[in-house]
């Protein structure tokens, strides 16, 4: 699916401009609008930036294209004139964060990770929250001095900007554009950082009490959507040195202010992705400890009962035989034997489990 949209200023209309005043009340009200405008930058003169939606590309429009069929592929190929290599690496799922630039035709391709939910069916469990990632590609055509975006699968942030929801959007400003996107993607990451780490304490909780198979399988869940993370924030990292050259998209002072923040995000994503991680695999550790101790107990307890239970078959045994032995009158003395021996065998071992 494609769609086209751009970016307008809604100026003031002329019902709300001022009527006229004396010198005296237009010094006055100066002075109340420049106290005002340290409180509050945006003012009923300033203009509001609304992204719509056009019905054909124009010059400085953002097309956004979703799930795209061989058909659009071409159409992006074709009309726009895209470089066939940067169409391939869009439509691939299992490309990773980087950046390019074409010298011949000055478009630069820039690939960032996104998180989503994994379905029920892709899930390890279908009672948590399994995480993934998909590549987003954004498109800088300087010729046309248009933004093309590429998303094989619906994505959050690209609903986000087309509901209006995303501040500071801009299709006019290309730098200002790709940074929206990214403070927005690195704080879905933080989202869903949070989400995993109340489901993993929930779990853990749970395994406390009884450490169940299902249990289990949701913690090799978590740590699936914790490596995807992982693997992709540090791609995204690297990202955004690149972007930080401004080789990629030129980039104004206060488009390095949004850089900055960025970049912030990024980092306490990857440092709360580490943290998890490390908790998780201690928790795993603990936990397969715990398995193993039991196990061990459990076969301690097999032994004893089974040592226990050999000195009667082996008293049965000997009487068993055609052979003459004492007290083989009757059957009264190889019981009185057996159980005799079984509670010495019980009573030595349990005190020998003390002593160690």
């Amino acid at each position: 699916m494609i769609e086209f949209y751009k970016t307008y200023l809604d100026w003031p209309s002329e019902e709300t401009l001022p009527t006229p005043i004396t010198v005296s009340e237009a010094v006055a009200s100066t002075n109340a609008a420049t106290d005002a405008a340290v409180d509050d930058p945006v003012t009923a003169s300033s203009p509001t930036a609304t992204t719509k939606r056009i019905d054909f590309p124009t010059e400085g429009c953002w097309v956004s294209v979703t799930d795209p069929t061989p058909k659009e592929a071409d159409w992006l190929r074709d009309e726009l004139g895209i470089v066939p290599e940067f169409v391939k690496s869009a439509l691939d799922d299992e490309e990773v964060s980087h950046v390019d630039f074409d010298d011949d035709t000055g478009q630069a391709l820039v690939i960032v990770d996104c998180p989503f939910v994994e379905s029920d069916e892709d899930a390890v469990d279908s009672s948590i929250i399994q995480y993934d990632t998909h590549p987003l590609s954004m498109l800088f055509l300087p010729e046309s001095d248009m933004v093309v975006t590429v998303s094989l699968r619906g994505d959050s942030t690209v609903d986000a900007a087309t509901g209006g929801k995303l501040r500071n959007l801009d299709t006019d400003r290309h730098a200002r554009m790709l940074l929206v996107f990214l403070l927005h993607i690195s704080q879905r990451y933080l989202v869903a950082l949070r989400s995993i780490s109340r489901q993993f304490r929930e779990n853990e909780r749970k395994l406390r009490r009884s450490m169940s198979n299902s249990d289990l399988m949701k913690m090799l869940g978590f740590e699936k959507s914790l490596v995807y993370f992982s693997t992709s924030l540090r791609a995204l990292d690297s990202t955004l040195v690149r972007i930080g050259y401004g080789r990629i998209v030129m980039l104004h002072e206060d488009d390095r202010d949004l850089l900055e923040d960025v970049q912030i995000e990024v980092k306490q994503a990857l440092e709360m992705c580490t943290i998890n991680t490390t908790v998780l695999d201690e928790t795993m550790e603990t936990f397969s400890s715990l398995i193993n101790n039991n196990l061990n107990l459990t076969m301690k307890t097999l032994a004893i009962i089974t040592l226990v239970l050999s000195m009667p078959t082996m008293v049965f045994s000997f009487y068993g035989m055609n052979t003459p032995l004492p007290f083989d009158e009757g059957w009264l003395f190889p019981l009185f034997a057996a159980v005799i021996l079984s509670l010495i065998s019980a009573v030595w071992i349990r005190n020998s489990r003390r002593m160690y």
